[in-house]
């Protein structure tokens, strides 16, 4: 399977999809831990995919993305941003006003 279908089956599969370094129980960086803690604290059910267990596809989503960086947020099919995003989004309400209004809390 190529990378790009393998990112979108994943992101269609699970309504909130973090592409992260580590797994949320394990982070292995600071700016994975930071969201994976926003959603555990807002009490979402997610999924964390460790974009260090495969190279194709921690460069992969960042092509995908057109975004630099990991973590990367993806809420039903869109994507939200990275860290500083998420941080900002959960800071102001937004974070949690976006999950309500897509039913996920």
């Amino acid at each position: 399977m190529e990378i790009k279908d393998k990112i979108k089956k994943l992101i269609s599969e699970n309504d909130v999809c973090l592409f992260m370094k580590g797994i949320p129980e394990s982070p292995q960086c600071g700016f994975s831990m930071a969201v994976s803690n926003v959603l555990k604290h807002l009490k979402v059910d997610f999924k964390g995919i460790n974009v260090l267990e495969d190279e194709n596809l921690r460069q992969g989503i960042k092509e995908f993305s057109d975004w630099p960086t990991i973590p990367q947020l993806y809420i039903k099919g869109e994507f939200i941003g990275g860290c500083d995003i998420v941080k900002e989004m959960f800071e102001k309400g937004e974070l949690n006003t976006l999950l309500k209004n897509k039913k996920l809390i």
